[in-house]
Protein backbone atom coordinates (compact mmCIF):
# COMPACT_ATOMS: atom_id res chain seq x y z
CA UNK A 1 0.00 0.00 0.00
CA UNK A 2 1.06 3.30 -0.58
CA UNK A 3 0.71 6.26 2.33
CA UNK A 4 -0.34 9.66 1.36
CA UNK A 5 0.74 12.45 3.91
CA UNK A 6 -0.94 12.42 7.30
CA UNK A 7 -3.11 15.71 7.60
CA UNK A 8 -1.78 18.66 10.10
CA UNK A 9 -2.66 17.43 13.90
CA UNK A 10 -5.47 19.53 15.75
CA UNK A 11 -7.96 19.54 13.35
CA UNK A 12 -11.10 17.68 12.70
CA UNK A 13 -10.72 16.21 9.12
CA UNK A 14 -14.13 15.49 7.50
CA UNK A 15 -13.77 13.57 3.45
CA UNK A 16 -16.45 12.34 1.68
CA UNK A 17 -16.20 9.32 -0.51
CA UNK A 18 -19.11 8.31 -3.02
CA UNK A 19 -18.22 5.47 -4.97
CA UNK A 20 -20.47 3.56 -7.70
CA UNK A 21 -18.63 0.79 -8.11
CA UNK A 22 -16.25 -1.80 -5.87
CA UNK A 23 -13.21 -0.68 -7.66
CA UNK A 24 -13.84 2.97 -6.77
CA UNK A 25 -14.59 2.28 -3.42
CA UNK A 26 -11.50 0.49 -3.46
CA UNK A 27 -9.59 3.22 -4.89
CA UNK A 28 -10.66 5.23 -1.97
CA UNK A 29 -10.43 3.28 1.10
CA UNK A 30 -7.28 1.99 0.34
CA UNK A 31 -5.09 4.93 -0.03
CA UNK A 32 -7.08 5.97 3.02
CA UNK A 33 -6.14 3.49 5.47
CA UNK A 34 -2.52 3.33 4.39
CA UNK A 35 -2.52 6.91 5.41
CA UNK A 36 -3.58 6.10 8.63
CA UNK A 37 -1.71 2.85 9.45
CA UNK A 38 1.55 5.43 8.82
CA UNK A 39 0.27 7.98 10.77
CA UNK A 40 2.53 8.60 13.91
CA UNK A 41 0.64 8.46 17.76
CA UNK A 42 -2.38 6.58 16.07
CA UNK A 43 -3.97 3.58 16.92
CA UNK A 44 -4.68 1.23 13.86
CA UNK A 45 -7.35 2.65 11.30
CA UNK A 46 -10.76 1.48 11.57
CA UNK A 47 -13.05 0.53 8.33
CA UNK A 48 -16.98 0.62 9.60
CA UNK A 49 -18.62 -0.47 6.07
CA UNK A 50 -21.29 -2.92 4.66
CA UNK A 51 -19.82 -6.68 5.36
CA UNK A 52 -19.22 -6.80 1.55
CA UNK A 53 -17.22 -4.07 1.67
CA UNK A 54 -15.17 -5.40 4.61
CA UNK A 55 -14.22 -8.32 2.26
CA UNK A 56 -13.37 -6.51 -0.23
CA UNK A 57 -10.93 -4.80 2.02
CA UNK A 58 -9.59 -8.15 3.68
CA UNK A 59 -8.60 -9.08 -0.18
CA UNK A 60 -6.98 -5.78 -1.39
CA UNK A 61 -5.41 -5.47 1.85
CA UNK A 62 -3.25 -8.96 2.20
CA UNK A 63 -0.81 -9.02 5.45
CA UNK A 64 -1.76 -5.46 6.10
CA UNK A 65 -5.92 -6.61 6.96
CA UNK A 66 -4.58 -7.54 10.47
CA UNK A 67 -3.40 -4.16 11.37
CA UNK A 68 -6.77 -2.79 10.25
CA UNK A 69 -9.85 -2.68 12.29
CA UNK A 70 -12.84 -4.26 10.29
CA UNK A 71 -16.25 -3.50 12.01
CA UNK A 72 -19.80 -4.56 9.93
CA UNK A 73 -21.52 -1.17 10.01
CA UNK A 74 -24.78 -3.23 11.15
CA UNK A 75 -23.25 -3.45 14.98
CA UNK A 76 -21.96 0.25 14.70
CA UNK A 77 -24.75 1.74 13.41
CA UNK A 78 -27.43 0.24 15.59
CA UNK A 79 -30.23 3.24 16.59
CA UNK A 80 -30.50 6.73 15.92
CA UNK A 81 -28.24 9.83 14.24
CA UNK A 82 -27.73 10.94 17.94
CA UNK A 83 -26.82 7.44 18.70
CA UNK A 84 -23.74 7.61 16.43
CA UNK A 85 -22.87 10.41 17.67
CA UNK A 86 -22.46 8.80 21.14
CA UNK A 87 -20.56 5.68 20.10
CA UNK A 88 -18.33 8.12 17.80
CA UNK A 89 -17.53 10.14 20.92
CA UNK A 90 -17.20 6.58 23.25
CA UNK A 91 -14.63 5.24 20.46
CA UNK A 92 -12.62 8.16 20.41
CA UNK A 93 -12.12 9.09 23.95
CA UNK A 94 -11.47 5.11 24.72
CA UNK A 95 -9.46 4.01 21.64
CA UNK A 96 -7.75 7.13 19.84
CA UNK A 97 -4.80 8.41 20.04
CA UNK A 98 -3.58 11.76 21.30
CA UNK A 99 -6.09 14.74 20.65
CA UNK A 100 -8.33 12.06 19.24
CA UNK A 101 -5.79 10.81 16.33
CA UNK A 102 -7.37 7.90 14.73
CA UNK A 103 -8.58 7.61 10.88
CA UNK A 104 -12.36 5.99 10.58
CA UNK A 105 -13.51 4.84 7.32
CA UNK A 106 -17.88 5.08 7.91
CA UNK A 107 -20.41 3.77 5.62
CA UNK A 108 -23.85 4.39 7.61
CA UNK A 109 -26.62 1.42 7.01
CA UNK A 110 -27.97 3.33 3.81
CA UNK A 111 -30.16 0.23 2.73
CA UNK A 112 -31.30 0.39 6.41
CA UNK A 113 -32.53 2.65 9.15
CA UNK A 114 -30.32 5.45 7.52
CA UNK A 115 -32.64 5.59 4.25
CA UNK A 116 -35.59 4.43 5.43
CA UNK A 117 -37.36 7.72 4.77
CA UNK A 118 -36.31 11.35 3.86
CA UNK A 119 -37.05 12.58 7.18
CA UNK A 120 -34.54 9.74 8.69
CA UNK A 121 -32.02 10.52 5.86
CA UNK A 122 -32.70 14.62 6.94
CA UNK A 123 -31.29 13.25 10.89
CA UNK A 124 -28.48 11.92 9.02
CA UNK A 125 -27.54 14.79 7.17
CA UNK A 126 -28.03 16.96 10.03
CA UNK A 127 -25.60 14.45 12.07
CA UNK A 128 -23.05 14.90 9.05
CA UNK A 129 -23.25 18.88 8.81
CA UNK A 130 -23.08 19.49 12.93
CA UNK A 131 -19.85 16.85 13.35
CA UNK A 132 -17.88 19.65 11.87
CA UNK A 133 -18.53 21.64 14.66
CA UNK A 134 -19.09 18.75 17.52
CA UNK A 135 -15.47 16.70 16.75
CA UNK A 136 -13.65 20.55 15.80
CA UNK A 137 -11.59 20.19 18.48
CA UNK A 138 -10.29 16.69 17.69
CA UNK A 139 -7.36 15.12 15.20
CA UNK A 140 -9.48 12.62 14.15
CA UNK A 141 -9.82 11.57 9.93
CA UNK A 142 -12.87 10.32 9.38
CA UNK A 143 -13.90 9.33 5.57
CA UNK A 144 -17.88 8.59 5.50
CA UNK A 145 -18.55 6.76 2.20
CA UNK A 146 -21.93 7.86 0.17
CA UNK A 147 -22.11 4.20 -2.14
CA UNK A 148 -24.28 5.74 -5.03
CA UNK A 149 -25.76 2.24 -5.17
CA UNK A 150 -27.41 2.34 -2.08
CA UNK A 151 -27.37 6.11 -0.73
CA UNK A 152 -29.19 7.24 -3.89
CA UNK A 153 -28.02 10.58 -5.84
CA UNK A 154 -30.44 12.71 -3.54
CA UNK A 155 -28.70 11.46 -0.43
CA UNK A 156 -25.46 12.26 -1.67
CA UNK A 157 -26.19 15.91 -3.08
CA UNK A 158 -27.04 16.57 0.34
CA UNK A 159 -24.16 15.00 1.98
CA UNK A 160 -21.84 16.42 -0.41
CA UNK A 161 -22.79 19.96 1.28
CA UNK A 162 -21.96 18.67 4.46
CA UNK A 163 -18.10 17.32 3.85
CA UNK A 164 -15.47 20.28 3.39
CA UNK A 165 -13.73 18.38 0.88
CA UNK A 166 -16.48 18.09 -1.62
CA UNK A 167 -16.72 21.63 -2.98
CA UNK A 168 -19.83 22.72 -2.17
CA UNK A 169 -19.55 22.37 1.78
CA UNK A 170 -21.92 24.75 3.62
CA UNK A 171 -22.09 26.15 6.97
CA UNK A 172 -22.91 23.83 9.08
CA UNK A 173 -25.19 25.79 10.91
CA UNK A 174 -26.98 26.94 8.23
CA UNK A 175 -28.07 23.82 6.80
CA UNK A 176 -28.94 22.45 9.88
CA UNK A 177 -31.49 25.75 10.41
CA UNK A 178 -32.19 24.91 6.37
CA UNK A 179 -33.68 20.84 7.74
CA UNK A 180 -34.85 22.19 10.30
CA UNK A 181 -37.54 24.82 8.33
CA UNK A 182 -38.90 21.48 6.98
CA UNK A 183 -42.47 21.81 8.54
CA UNK A 184 -43.69 18.95 11.10
CA UNK A 185 -46.77 16.90 10.14
CA UNK A 186 -49.46 19.09 12.90
CA UNK A 187 -50.38 17.64 15.64
CA UNK A 188 -54.07 15.19 15.39
CA UNK A 189 -56.78 17.08 16.32
CA UNK A 190 -57.32 14.21 19.00
CA UNK A 191 -53.71 15.17 20.80
CA UNK A 192 -53.99 15.10 24.36
CA UNK A 193 -53.61 18.36 26.14
CA UNK A 194 -51.77 19.17 29.19
CA UNK A 195 -51.28 22.86 31.06
CA UNK A 196 -47.87 23.06 31.73
CA UNK A 197 -45.15 20.64 32.35
CA UNK A 198 -46.08 17.01 32.29
CA UNK A 199 -45.99 14.66 35.34
CA UNK A 200 -43.83 11.97 34.90
CA UNK A 201 -46.46 9.41 36.00
CA UNK A 202 -48.96 11.02 33.78
CA UNK A 203 -46.36 10.96 30.80
CA UNK A 204 -45.57 6.95 31.76
CA UNK A 205 -49.00 5.81 32.35
CA UNK A 206 -50.34 7.83 28.64
CA UNK A 207 -47.45 5.71 26.99
CA UNK A 208 -47.90 2.37 28.67
CA UNK A 209 -51.76 2.75 28.12
CA UNK A 210 -50.64 3.39 24.03
CA UNK A 211 -48.85 0.33 23.77
CA UNK A 212 -45.21 1.04 25.24
CA UNK A 213 -43.85 -1.43 27.60
CA UNK A 214 -43.25 -0.68 30.81
CA UNK A 215 -39.44 0.33 30.43
CA UNK A 216 -40.63 2.01 27.18
CA UNK A 217 -43.02 4.32 28.85
CA UNK A 218 -40.05 4.72 31.59
CA UNK A 219 -37.56 6.03 29.28
CA UNK A 220 -39.81 8.07 27.04
CA UNK A 221 -41.37 9.95 30.40
CA UNK A 222 -37.41 10.22 31.71
CA UNK A 223 -36.82 12.23 28.29
CA UNK A 224 -39.91 14.47 28.03
CA UNK A 225 -38.82 15.25 32.09
CA UNK A 226 -34.98 15.89 30.35
CA UNK A 227 -36.70 17.60 27.16
CA UNK A 228 -38.59 20.04 29.98
CA UNK A 229 -35.54 21.27 31.91
CA UNK A 230 -34.51 23.38 28.62
CA UNK A 231 -37.17 25.77 30.40
CA UNK A 232 -40.37 27.07 31.30
CA UNK A 233 -43.17 24.65 29.58
CA UNK A 234 -46.25 26.39 29.04
CA UNK A 235 -47.94 23.39 27.58
CA UNK A 236 -47.69 19.79 26.19
CA UNK A 237 -49.46 17.42 24.06
CA UNK A 238 -49.38 13.89 23.59
CA UNK A 239 -50.57 11.60 20.97
CA UNK A 240 -49.68 8.53 18.74
CA UNK A 241 -49.44 4.86 19.23
CA UNK A 242 -46.39 2.39 20.44
CA UNK A 243 -43.78 2.67 18.98
CA UNK A 244 -44.31 5.95 17.64
CA UNK A 245 -45.38 8.02 20.51
CA UNK A 246 -45.16 11.63 20.51
CA UNK A 247 -45.15 14.46 23.23
CA UNK A 248 -44.69 18.08 21.97
CA UNK A 249 -43.59 20.88 24.47
CA UNK A 250 -44.33 24.39 24.35
CA UNK A 251 -41.45 26.87 26.04
CA UNK A 252 -42.06 30.31 26.87
CA UNK A 253 -38.31 31.11 25.42
CA UNK A 254 -36.26 29.46 22.79
CA UNK A 255 -32.90 27.18 22.52
CA UNK A 256 -30.61 29.16 20.33
CA UNK A 257 -27.78 26.89 20.30
CA UNK A 258 -27.27 24.36 16.92
CA UNK A 259 -25.93 21.76 19.16
CA UNK A 260 -28.20 21.38 21.61
CA UNK A 261 -28.68 18.05 22.93
CA UNK A 262 -25.83 16.18 20.47
CA UNK A 263 -22.78 17.73 22.77
CA UNK A 264 -21.63 14.45 24.75
CA UNK A 265 -21.06 14.68 28.62
CA UNK A 266 -18.14 14.71 29.56
CA UNK A 267 -18.38 12.30 32.23
CA UNK A 268 -20.92 9.52 33.22
CA UNK A 269 -23.52 11.67 34.83
CA UNK A 270 -25.52 14.37 32.95
CA UNK A 271 -24.75 17.86 34.13
CA UNK A 272 -27.61 20.84 34.33
CA UNK A 273 -28.59 21.36 31.25
CA UNK A 274 -27.32 18.10 29.16
CA UNK A 275 -30.45 16.54 29.52
CA UNK A 276 -31.67 17.06 25.95
CA UNK A 277 -28.51 15.24 25.18
CA UNK A 278 -30.46 11.98 27.31
CA UNK A 279 -33.74 12.60 24.96
CA UNK A 280 -32.01 12.57 22.14
CA UNK A 281 -30.72 9.25 22.84
CA UNK A 282 -33.87 8.04 24.27
CA UNK A 283 -35.97 9.30 21.09
CA UNK A 284 -35.30 8.50 17.36
CA UNK A 285 -36.49 11.83 16.57
CA UNK A 286 -36.43 15.13 18.78
CA UNK A 287 -37.22 18.56 16.66
CA UNK A 288 -37.08 21.92 17.92
CA UNK A 289 -39.16 24.41 16.31
CA UNK A 290 -39.61 28.29 16.57
CA UNK A 291 -43.26 28.48 17.97
CA UNK A 292 -44.24 32.41 18.26
CA UNK A 293 -44.12 34.71 20.27
CA UNK A 294 -40.26 33.92 21.31
CA UNK A 295 -41.00 30.61 22.15
CA UNK A 296 -40.10 27.22 21.32
CA UNK A 297 -41.76 23.85 20.79
CA UNK A 298 -40.14 20.80 21.59
CA UNK A 299 -40.88 17.47 19.52
CA UNK A 300 -40.06 13.69 21.26
CA UNK A 301 -40.88 10.63 19.46
CA UNK A 302 -39.55 7.76 20.90
CA UNK A 303 -39.58 5.62 17.63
Amino acid sequence: MTAQPAHSPGAFDHRMAAPATDDAFLAAALPFLAEGLAAPDEPPPVAIAAPAKLDLLRDALGADAKEVGLVPHTDWYTGSAANAIARAAGHLAAHAGPGGRIHLLMEPVWNGRAGRSPRESAEWIRYEALANLLFAPTATTALCVYDTRTAGSALVAAARRAHPDTGVYEDPVRLAAELDAVPLPPPPADARRLTGEPAPGTVRAWAAGRGLGAADAELFAAAVTEAAALGRVTGALLWGEAPGCVCELTLAHRVDDPLAGFVPPAGPDLEPGQGLWFARQVCAYVDLRDAGGGGMSVRLQYE
